[in-house]
């Protein structure tokens, strides 16, 4: 089992965006001293949820200042950018980090974000196995082509090349976010392991899981690939030594900065969208995920991976919306849960 944090550089009501960034990037360098194994990083466009809107820019930035732990995308947003701008990127980073970049992407959603880039909805609603697949190629391949309906371009050379890496990899993994059947079959398809979000339950994660083993054996995927495939779930963690305290610490923060992030998403089109109440979000949440004391914590961990075959965690930690509390409730997990997960 593998624990990260997930870093969303949240801004909550009354803060900055300085003090939102310093946070998460004061958060990251203390999950590599407490000894997580990674951290995995958000990416938003014009909005307080969340403060971060390149995810790899700020995943160089860590790289550089970190020694040891894996640094994720979670996610880079692929309809808004060129999947050949985005593989050189991560080529970069796999190859000057010695192998500690992981890319995860994801479809985003239908907001202003397709707008402003220029990509349009149908970036979002047709296009995004297009541009996953351009994307995979440039990271496998030693030169790439294009003729499809959005990229169509003559054959150049794959500079830099992942697999000319002085690392044991030939190219830095890539995780695909799955919110439903269709995106699950999609990754199953090119192996690709899965980012779960935290919206969702034990039960509902182990039947992704299933349904990604089963379609991956039917495209003919070896079957040990298939049982080594590295999920990842995306949680929440808040440690304290009652749990009543830990679950008090975010329904304290976590609603302001819930309704005044999520609110602020701007569809594209003008389509209606529907939003959580954010207090209800926020006990689901403490509900799913460890919240509460270190046994608690290690114990809720140890039984997701058990029901749901997922090897590997990506905890949001910054749930307080408080630096020093945030960084507390780093060292605790890696103090006081690590270690009772063996």
């Amino acid at each position: 089992m593998h624990v990260g944090s997930f870093v969303l550089a949240a801004q909550f009501p009354g803060q900055g965006q300085g003090e939102a960034l310093h946070r998460a990037v004061r958060s990251a360098e203390v999950a590599e001293e407490a000894g997580l194994d990674a951290v995995w990083l958000a990416e938003h466009h014009f909005v307080p949820y969340g403060t971060c809107p390149s995810a790899i820019t700020l995943a160089a930035l860590l790289l550089g200042r970190t020694r040891r732990i894996q640094v994720g995308t979670a996610v880079s947003v692929l309809p808004t950018t060129h999947p050949v701008a985005l593989g050189e990127q991560a080529a970069l980073l796999h190859m000057t980090s010695g192998g500690r970049f992981s890319l995860g992407v994801g479809r985003g959603g239908p907001w202003v974000d397709l707008e402003v880039f220029g990509s349009g909805l149908e970036a979002y609603e047709t296009g995004f196995p297009e541009s996953l697949d351009l994307l995979v190629r440039w990271l496998r391949e030693p030169s790439v082509s294009a003729a499809g309906e959005r990229f169509n371009f003559r054959e150049v050379p794959v500079v830099p090349r992942p697999s000319e890496s002085l690392t044991d990899t030939a190219g830095p993994e890539v995780v695909l976010a799955c919110t439903s059947p269709a995106s699950v079959r999609m990754a199953a398809e090119r192996g690709l392991p899965m980012l779960l979000g935290m919206h969702v339950g034990d039960e509902e994660k182990a039947e992704m899981v299933a349904l990604w083993r089963r379609h991956a054996r039917a495209c003919g995927h070896p079957a040990q690939t298939v049982l080594d495939a590295a999920h990842v779930s995306a949680g929440v963690c808040q440690i304290a030594d009652r749990r009543t305290d830990a679950v008090e610490a975010l329904v304290k923060a976590m609603p302001g900065w819930l309704r005044q992030g999520l609110g602020a998403h701007v569809t594209v089109d003008g389509r209606a969208r529907g939003m959580r109440d954010p207090l209800a979000y926020t006990e689901l949440l403490c509900g799913l995920h460890p919240v509460g004391t270190p046994r608690l914590c290690a114990d809720r961990l140890a039984a997701t991976s058990e029901r749901t075959g997922v090897s590997r965690f990506a905890l949001l930690v910054e749930g307080s919306g408080d630096l020093a509390a945030t960084e507390e409730n780093v060292r605790r997990l890696g103090a006081e849960v690590l270690p009772r997960l063996g």
